[in-house]
Formats: C-alpha cells, sequence, structure tokens
C-alpha cells in the first residue's frame, strides 16, 4: 500500500502543477521512495485536459533533468479528495476553488506548495503563463526548494505509519 498519496494543482494542469509534479517524482527516485509515493496533477479548471505541459514549462524542466513529456492535463475530480492525502495548490486562488469544492471531511489535506519551503520568502508559486521564460525558471527554483521540504514531511508520515504499522503488529 502506498504511504502517501500526493495531487499537485495549478490553475490549467499545463505549467506549475506538472511542473511540480516531476521535480517531486525526481526527488523521490531519487530517495528510492517511488513505491512509497503516488504523486499525480491536475487543473482547477478544464482548460487544457488531455493536453501536455506548455513548451515553456517543458523546456527549462528538461534542461533541470525532468521529463515532463507523459504527462497529460487534467481536471481535478470530486474522487480526488478522498483519494489523496494531500492536495496541493500553487497559489492562493487554486486553494480557495479546491476548498469550494472539497467535502469539509477532506479539508486538512489542503495545503499550498510553499508551505514546505517557509524561509523562501514568498507564500505562493507564481503563475508564468503570461510572462517571459525567466518565470518559468523561477517557478522550478521555488518547486525545487519547496519539493525538498515536502520530501522531509513525506518521510516523517512514511516513517511514522510504518511506526504505527510496527507497533499495531505487536502482541
Amino acid at each position: 500500500m502506498d504511504c502517501c498519496n500526493i495531487l499537485f494543482c495549478c490553475m490549467g494542469n499545463i505549467c506549475r502543477s506538472p511542473s511540480a509534479e516531476g521535480v517531486f517524482r525526481a526527488m523521490i527516485n531519487d530517495a528510492g521512495m517511488a513505491a512509497r509515493v503516488c504523486i499525480d496533477s491536475a487543473g482547477t479548471h478544464g482548460y487544457h485536459v488531455g493536453a501536455p505541459p506548455a513548451a515553456r514549462a517543458q523546456s527549462p524542466a528538461a534542461r533541470r533533468g525532468y521529463d515532463l513529456s507523459g504527462l497529460r492535463a487534467r481536471q481535478v475530480a470530486s474522487a480526488d479528495f478522498a483519494r489523496f492525502d494531500l492536495i496541493i495548490a500553487m497559489d492562493h486562488d487554486n486553494l480557495a476553488l479546491l476548498r469550494c469544492q472539497c467535502p469539509s471531511e477532506h479539508l486538512h489535506k489542503l495545503r499550498l506548495m510553499m508551505d514546505f519551503a517557509p524561509t523562501a520568502g514568498i507564500d505562493i508559486v507564481p503563475d508564468p503563463y503570461d510572462g517571459g521564460g525567466d518565470g518559468f525558471e523561477r517557478v522550478l527554483d521555488l518547486l525545487e526548494q519547496a519539493s525538498r521540504g515536502l520530501l522531509a514531511y513525506v518521510r516523517a508520515q512514511c516513517h511514522a505509519a510504518t511506526d504505527d504499522a510496527d507497533v499495531g503488529g505487536r502482541a
């Protein structure tokens, strides 16, 4: 059984959230945790369903070793709120949209990505879509920083879950 299921969310699921998925997937693979963590991304809007990440997001990601080419945009579904342990929004607007859709028993799962990088000096991952290429580089910088904090969080959660299972299994 997977220890932690994580959904990254932005507006259209073609820039920030697939980039977050790619960055974090690489980190959990490098940490040897791929079998214990399920990752996906989705948009709060259905603008780009079925589309690959924007080329302007894929190029800088590829230069850093993150392959986003196999990802396809999808919209957040109502089942996602039960399925995922963490649902991580890139900004306050998307977090607010998720809160409106989320059943009350799952509200505790909603977080901002930059919650995992408290020293970054910024609380959101800004949308680079209408800006220049440097915005996509900045997004990757922020996602790498926040993903390191998220990895530490997930390690602690998985360790606690393993410890609980071990304790529960003893008679």
